[in-house]
C-alpha cells in the first residue's frame, strides 16, 4: 500500500512484481511488428543472450546504474569487445526508455551519466584564450572568444552564418 501510495503522489506507477527479465521479453514482443528483421533479430539476441541472464533476475525498479556499471567493467576485463558491449547497453537504454515514458518507471538505470563540469573562472579563461593566441595564433581563437563572451554552445557558433553576425549593432542571431 505505501509503494501505491507513493506512486501515486509521484506519479509513478512502478510494478514491484515485474522483473526485468519479463519486462524485456514484453518489450521485445512489442517491437517485433515496428522493427525491421535485422534489427529484431540484434535485440532479440542482445536481450536473450545477455540481458536476461545478468539482469532478468533484478525487480525492474531495483536494477540501479552500479549494476550496468559493474557488468560493463566485468565485460571489458573479461577482453569482450567494445562495440559489442556497447550495443548491449545501448539495447537496454532502449529498452528502458519505455517504461520511463509510461511512468512505469522513475528514471532510466541505463542512461549515461554526464561527468561532473567544472566551469572556469574569468581569470582561467583569459588564460586560456591568451595561450591561445600566443601559441597557434589561428582563427579559433576569435571563435572561443565569442563563445566565453556570450555562453552560446558549440553547436550554436558552428551553426553561425555571416548574416547571422552583425559586428557593427553588436548582435548576434542564433536561429
Amino acid at each position: 500500500m505505501k509503494a501505491v501510495l507513493n506512486g501515486e503522489l509521484r506519479g509513478v506507477y512502478e510494478d514491484r512484481r515485474t522483473t526485468a527479465a519479463s519486462f524485456l521479453r514484453e518489450w521485445l514482443a512489442a517491437k517485433k511488428e515496428e522493427l525491421a528483421t535485422n534489427t529484431y533479430a540484434g535485440y532479440a539476441d542482445c536481450v536473450e543472450r545477455d540481458l536476461i541472464p545478468v539482469f532478468g533476475h533484478y525487480r525492474l525498479p531495483d536494477l540501479c546504474p552500479k549494476h550496468i556499471d559493474d557488468w560493463v567493467r566485468a565485460q571489458q576485463k573479461a577482453g569482450r569487445g567494445r562495440v559489442r558491449v556497447y550495443r548491449v547497453v545501448t539495447t537496454l537504454r532502449n529498452a528502458l526508455n519505455h517504461p520511463v515514458r509510461s511512468w512505469r518507471l522513475r528514471y532510466n538505470p541505463a542512461k549515461p551519466r554526464a561527468a561532473e563540469r567544472t566551469c572556469w573562472t574569468p581569470d582561467e579563461a583569459a588564460a586560456f584564450l591568451r595561450h591561445n593566441a600566443e601559441h597557434y595564433a589561428d582563427r579559433l581563437t576569435d571563435l572561443f572568444e565569442v563563445m566565453f563572451g556570450t555562453g552560446m554552445r558549440r553547436g550554436e557558433i558552428l551553426a553561425l552564418h555571416r548574416s547571422d553576425v552583425h559586428l557593427m549593432d553588436r548582435k548576434l542571431y542564433v536561429r
